[in-house]
């Protein structure tokens, strides 16, 4: 279930007071998922440009021109998938933002991490863009107005 198809707030009685019960009521206020390929988009794009990969003696360098501009990237992919944590408000900011800088990183960081940033970076974007807060929860109508709306509405039919 997604925040935006949920109707309400789920009953804060039935929250276990366990370490991953706090956790979850934690991770389903704010876009999580989102905010974690955001991370994950970072760690490639910032690693492969200075990855030195040993197959015997043969030592094979992926790095480029553009190596600061990887880590650059890749930093603000980090800030911006713990930031949307955070700070939810701004959730909308940092998915343009990550999908724009996955994009950047096409050319940038060796195919934006050989394909695992791009990827992880586009979906984050567009689940941190489409994440919406739940609708605040409806405060319980006392039962005797209810009940005099009930008992109201046929009188006002009998009248005309």
């Amino acid at each position: 279930m997604s925040s935006a198809t949920a109707n309400e707030w789920p009953d804060q009685a039935d929250a276990p007071a366990k370490p991953m019960g706090r956790f979850r009521s934690w991770r389903r206020t704010r876009p999580f998922w989102g905010g974690l390929l955001a991370l994950f988009a970072g760690f490639p794009i910032m690693y492969f440009p200075y990855a030195k990969l040993h197959i015997g003696q043969l030592t094979m360098t992926m790095a480029t021109t553009a190596g600061a501009g990887s880590l650059i990237i890749g930093v603000l992919l980090i800030s911006l998938g713990i930031t949307a944590w955070f700070q939810p408000l701004v959730r909308v900011f940092c998915g343009i933002a990550v999908t724009v800088l996955s994009l950047v990183s096409v050319p940038v960081s060796n195919l934006g991490g050989f394909g695992f940033g791009l990827i992880f970076g586009l979906l984050g974007g567009g689940l941190l863009c489409a994440w919406a807060p739940l609708k605040a929860q409806p405060d319980a109508e006392p039962v005797a107005e209810t009940a005099a709306a009930e008992t109201a509405a046929p009188m006002a039919e009998e009248g005309q």
